[in-house]
Parts: structure tokens; C-alpha cells; sequence
């Protein structure tokens, strides 16, 4: 599926239960409209693996995601080859005689997500998630597929895009990624949402939440952020918060449930240690207080 504006992109994510900026609904429609990959950096947990999620969506494409980390290499993420099966194949022949061509085919080929996602014949988005986490060298070896979309096998030779696909990277910025791949991409930063946005966010992904309850776990949330944490809680953890105090049947905050609660926002003990040695209690009553309004 193809769309026409930024406006019908925007509202078809939307409508997927996806409410992107205005910044990030332009980049990913010039991303398609383009065919050039789109580079999404933000903090941790503010919605760039969800976007791509979405994407595949509303395209009605195959989401293939390859989930990057330290000491990725090119048999993870790209093929390597069956050598149980060429090993059987080898016995089964006979006299062993069989050819190097015969022994290199593509029916003893493994293919991982990169490659998956340059054969691929249906539409598609690759999801290149936390490239930051890989090493430089693999980051290098992007450059020829996000250049040109296309992989080289020595045994095979260069095997190009059927239909190039959409190429979603993801960034938390634990290191500083090359030029030379940010020269390949579109890029938008995504922010933490407005107060606002992410109460909207709340009511879309918990049903039945109720607007005051909602507006009182978006300020609180909003609270933590603006302070000196280690990890401040991304919308991720607020969509589980709230689902947390949905399941204990809350309709509205106290000291207590917050208290109780607050694993579910914060994942670092001294960030825990932090809030709880400042007061709950002010954070909660400011959150209250901003919920109420004027």
C-alpha cells in the first residue's frame, strides 16, 4: 500500500493505534516515498521500534527485524551456510564425488534477516533495531546494503533487491554512529511526547482507563523526568504503569499505590533510591495538582 501525503500516512498510523508527531510522520512518508532508509534516534522506551511496527502495518508489509548487539557478525545477521547438510549431502553422493558448485547452492544457504529482507518478493520493512549496540565493524558493513541493497556471497556473487524494501534503524545513542551511515539516511529524533500527546497515548493503549487516571500517571511520569535519574521512564513504561494500576483497580493515584508501583517506571535501583528518598509524596500531590488543571 502506497500513500499519497504525509496527512494519509499520518492518519492510517493513527488509525493502528500509533500517534506519531508531525516530524516522524514525514520522515517515514518521504522514507517510502524515497526508498531511502530512515534513521530513528531518541531515548530508550519513546516509541522508535513501535514506529516501525506501525509502519509494516499500514503498509501491509512483513516486518523482518534484526535486533543488533555486540559481537554481531555477518553469519547472524546476513547467512551462513548449512554445513550439517553439506556434510550429508557429501556422504549420501557417491564416492563422495560432488562439485564445489553443488556443495554451494542455494539450498544449503541460511538466510538471516538482512538477506531475508533483500530476497524478499512481498513488501517488506527491515528493522534494524539498536544499531548502536553493534560493533563499528558491522555498522560498516551496512553501507553496501543501505548504498544499494544489495549483498555480496563470495560463492554466489552479488545478489540485488527484488523490491527494495523500508529500512527502519533504531538508535539510543549509546555511542556515536558514523558519518558516513548518517549520510545514508534520513534521520529524526523522537522525543519524549508532550503531556498532552501522552495522555492521548494512555487512553489509546489501555481501553477503558478513564481520562482522569490517565492525566494523573501521564504528570507523574512527567515529574520523573524532570529529574536527575540514571533512566527516566520512556512512554513504554508509562503504557505498562498504567496497565499495572488498571489491573489493581485503581481509578486515581495516592502515595501508596505509587510507592508500590514504582518498579514498573523505574528500572534502576539507585533511581528507585532517588525518588523515594525525595518524597513520593510530592510528586504525587504535583501530579494531582497538574491533572486537576486550573
Amino acid at each position: 500500500m502506497a500513500f499519497d501525503s504525509v496527512d494519509q500516512l499520518e492518519a492510517a498510523l493513527c488509525a493502528s493505534d500509533y500517534l506519531p508527531d508531525r516530524g516522524l510522520a514525514t520522515a517515514l512518508y518521504l522514507a517510502t516515498t524515497l526508498e531511502r532508509p530512515v534513521l530513528l534516534e531518541g531515548e530508550a522506551g519513546v516509541g522508535k521500534t513501535e514506529a516501525a511496527k506501525a509502519l509494516a502495518r499500514v503498509l501491509d508489509a512483513r516486518l523482518i527485524r534484526l535486533q543488533c548487539y555486540e559481537g554481531l557478525d555477518v553469519a547472524q545477521a546476513v547467512y551462513e551456510w548449512n554445513y550439517t547438510r553439506q556434510l550429508l549431502h557429501i556422504r549420501a553422493a557417491h564416492e563422495g564425488r560432488v562439485t564445489e558448485d553443488e556443495l554451494f547452492g542455494r539450498e544449503f544457504l541460511i538466510r538471516r534477516p538482512l538477506l531475508e529482507a533483500i530476497e524478499a518478493d512481498e513488501a517488506v520493512v527491515l528493522l534494524v533495531d539498536e544499531i548502536d549496540r553493534a560493533d563499528e565493524e558491522f555498522e560498516a558493513f551496512l553501507l553496501e546494503i543501505l548504498s544499494d541493497f544489495q549483498i555480496t556471497i563470495p560463492e554466489l556473487g552479488t545478489i540485488s533487491a527484488r523490491r527494495r524494501p523500508a529500512v527502519i534503524l533504531t538508535s539510543n545513542r549509546t555511542r556515536e554512529l558514523h558519518d558516513a551511515l548518517k549520510r545514508r539516511c534520513l534521520f529524526h529524533w523522537i522525543d519524549h511526547p508532550s503531556l498532552e500527546r501522552e495522555v492521548e497515548i494512555v487512553e489509546l493503549k489501555v481501553p477503558g482507563i478513564g481520562g482522569r487516571l490517565a492525566r494523573e500517571a501521564a504528570s507523574l511520569v512527567h515529574g520523573l523526568r524532570r529529574l536527575d535519574l540514571e533512566k527516566p521512564p520512556g512512554v513504554a513504561e508509562t503504557i505498562d504503569w498504567t496497565r499495572a494500576l488498571a489491573a489493581l483497580g485503581r481509578r486515581d493515584l495516592d502515595e501508596e499505590v505509587v510507592e508500590t508501583t514504582l518498579g514498573s517506571l523505574l528500572k534502576v535501583r539507585e533511581d528507585l533510591d532517588a525518588v523515594r528518598d525525595g518524597g513520593v509524596r510530592t510528586l504525587v500531590d504535583d501530579a494531582l495538582a497538574s491533572a486537576a488543571g486550573p
